[in-house]
């Protein structure tokens, strides 16, 4: 049977309680094409706030859909559109279970939203992150004085809010939030918003806005911005190439955008410049006014270079959102806006910065410590790495997205690069003896280095002398584990990497690896899927139980993929297998429709239109030989135009012996 977008939606619907709207796009929203949806799906986006011309007033920077439904309740099962808090901790390898408490992180934006505290609270509680309230002292909303007369509300403002809100959120569950709202979108309030958060004692200060330059710029810089030993993190805009302010300001990180997709390599995603057309993208460029500070070093922009760097920001691989003061509820989000509070929160989840420093420069000193982002532009320019996106450093995207906390980490203050060897992700049995030598050089000679680790399972310790980790872990669990090498002039370095302790028994005792194998929740979690794959349309029904995976079914050019990551423990014997079902209503001998299978880098198979047959077919494969990694297990299925092909999947499983 042809699957169309209404036989799609029976599949979800069930899943929404209520409070559904259909957004519609504005004329003044802009749009573009994004191949990883159903079919070829124009994206509509809309600027949240007025986009000010005016000298010294500045604009909010998000950006959300309008092609998509809104909702403003989902079923206890249903799970948002856009990126959640798994998926921006998995992207950027973040430790945002166990770090981060007792870190304020401060939102400075201009007018009220005066659904703030609920709405939070709705965003934290579909996700399982703890309360997040004033009456458990997590969240705080003042004005910019310092008090609760709070300036009048605005419904796009109220939007970024939301944004902000839920990026501190999703990236560091265990920060508290300080909302302090500005009287309005001036540069003059902002900037005493700014002020007031530092007097508050917020050491993270996220700015989700800006405006055009203007020769009054350096005296802001010193006014509003100028807090050493704060990190300051500023939106970098949403009109592609050109520089705006205060994401110029010598003192502050200025935070590009990306776009953020999954994919099969080892880290699980991959990322480009944003850009959707040559007035909407990621900003960057050369200061007019504002001088370059020390730590930068490129040479084709004689002042201030914007970004520093960057993360998520292109709405079409945007983020979940929830709003209901001019919004509708469950909504998808982005601009840099999304990018600069997830920065101020990596910021936060890295540890409190060096008094007297300016935690702009810490990237700089631990480059190796970031994703390089290296394809992708946000317009054309002179030199071109102001625009354009290359191996190391570059406008768009600064030194790259975080790779765990490390390059957050205060800086090199002796004027030294101090380098540390990533050692790969880790897995190893309980009760299994460690010995893991960490490696580190240091660019000047004759410097004895000393190491510290965070994060190391329990059992586990690290000479720091040596750079030995050594023990016996006690526990099966997941950490990350951050190790830092430090010389004796005080520079740095640091790497990430993440360290899985397995079951005892070597870790291969029997045991079903997948989560939610049979897809019986009603939702992906935690597999990762396309819109509707997820089914219970009786058209397709299950190999058992009440749902399957539908890949394709369209009669159309259509690409769904269904994925999910998963540890095989060393050592082990491993065999996966799936219940795969194929119809068809091609008649040609053209293998025009295809399903592949990966575990990782590794094509397990590849079904097609040929394969079609009656009912279900169990599939198994060894893949023992993947024993001791994290994989991503990924069904691709690839549909052409014409007569449909549906490749339905059900009762999966990853087995260990």
């Amino acid at each position: 049977m042809a699957r169309t977008a209404a036989t799609a939606l029976l599949s979800t619907a069930a899943l929404v309680t209520g409070g559904m709207l259909a957004a519609t796009p504005s004329s003044a929203s802009a749009s573009h094409t994004l191949a990883t949806t159903a079919s070829q799906t124009t994206v509509h986006t809309k600027h949240l706030c007025n986009q000010n011309t005016r000298p010294g007033q500045m604009a909010c920077l998000a950006e959300a859909r309008t092609d998509l439904m809104q909702h403003l309740h989902l079923a206890p099962n249903a799970t948002p559109s856009g990126y959640g808090p798994s998926d921006l901790q998995s992207a950027y390898n973040l430790p945002s279970s166990t770090a981060g408490s007792g870190q304020t992180v401060a939102i400075v934006d201009a007018q009220d939203d005066p659904n703030a505290e609920s709405d939070l609270a709705t965003y934290r509680s579909q996700y399982g992150l703890p309360a997040c309230t004033t009456a458990n002292g997590c969240f705080r909303k003042i004005d910019q004085n310092g008090g609760t007369s709070y300036p009048t509300a605005d419904t796009g403002w109220a939007g970024e809010i939301s944004l902000d809100v839920d990026m501190v959120s999703a990236t560091c569950p265990q920060c508290h939030i300080l909302l302090v709202e500005a009287n309005t979108a001036s540069m003059a309030d902002l900037g005493t918003a700014v002020n007031q958060a530092v007097s508050q004692g917020a050491k993270y200060v996220s700015n989700s806005y800006g405006g055009s330059e203007d020769s009054t710029d350096t005296a802001s810089d010193s006014q509003y911005f100028n807090h050493p030993g704060v990190a300051i993190t500023v939106s970098s805009g949403d009109s592609a190439y050109g520089a705006q302010y205060p994401a110029a300001s010598q003192y502050v990180t200025s935070v590009g955008g990306t776009a953020l997709t999954r994919d099969s390599s080892a880290r699980g995603w991959s990322e480009s410049v944003w850009n959707t057309s040559s007035t909407e993208g990621t900003g960057s460029g050369c200061s007019a006014y504002d001088p370059k500070p020390s730590w930068q070093k490129d040479t084709g922009c004689s002042n201030r270079t914007i970004s520093d760097v960057s993360a998520v920001a292109d709405p079409a691989t945007g983020v979940a959102v929830y709003q209901t003061y001019g919004g509708s509820g469950w909504n998808v989000y982005g601009g840099t806006s999304a990018s600069s509070p997830i920065i101020a929160s990596v910021y936060a989840l890295a540890g409190t910065p060096a008094a007297g420093s300016y935690p702009a420069s810490y990237p700089y000193a631990h480059t190796s410590a970031l994703n390089d982002v290296t394809t992708g532009n946000n317009g054309s320019c002179s030199p071109s790495y102001l625009c354009t996106a290359g191996p190391g450093y570059d406008g768009p995207t600064g030194w790259g997205t975080p790779n765990g906390t490390a390059a957050f980490t205060n800086g090199s203050t002796g004027g030294n690069t101090v380098t540390v060897t990533s050692p790969g992700n880790q897995s190893t049995a309980v009760g299994t003896a460690v010995s893991l030598q960490i490696k580190a050089s240091d660019s000047a000679s004759g410097q004895t280095l000393t190491y510290s680790a965070t994060g190391l399972p329990a059992g586990l310790s690290i000479n720091s002398s040596s750079g030995l980790i050594s023990g016996t872990p006690t526990a099966a669990g997941s950490s990350s584990v951050t190790v830092t090498a430090k010389d004796s002039t005080g520079a740095t370095g640091a790497t990430s990497f993440t360290w899985t302790i397995t079951s005892s028994g070597g870790g291969c005792s029997p045991k079903q690896l997948l989560g939610n194998p049979g897809f019986e929740t009603g939702s992906a979690a935690p597999w990762s899927a396309t819109p509707y794959v997820i089914n219970s349309d009786p058209t397709e029904p299950p190999n058992s139980g009440n749902w399957d995976a539908w890949l394709d079914g369209y009669g159309s050019s259509h690409t769904d993929t269904l994925s999910q990551s998963v540890t095989i423990p060393s050592g082990c014997h491993a065999s996966l297998s799936f219940w795969l079902h194929i119809d068809t209503d091609k008649t040609s001998s053209t293998a025009s429709d295809k399903l592949t299978v990966q575990a990782g880098s590794t094509t397990l198979a590849t079904y097609s239109n040929l394969d079609a047959n009656n009912g279900y077919v169990q599939k198994t494969f060894d893949v023992s030989s993947l024993a001791g990694k994290t994989i991503t297990l990924k069904f691709t299925g690839a549909e052409g135009s014409g007569a449909q092909t549906s490749f339905v999947i059900d009762d999966t499983a990853l087995n260990i012996s």
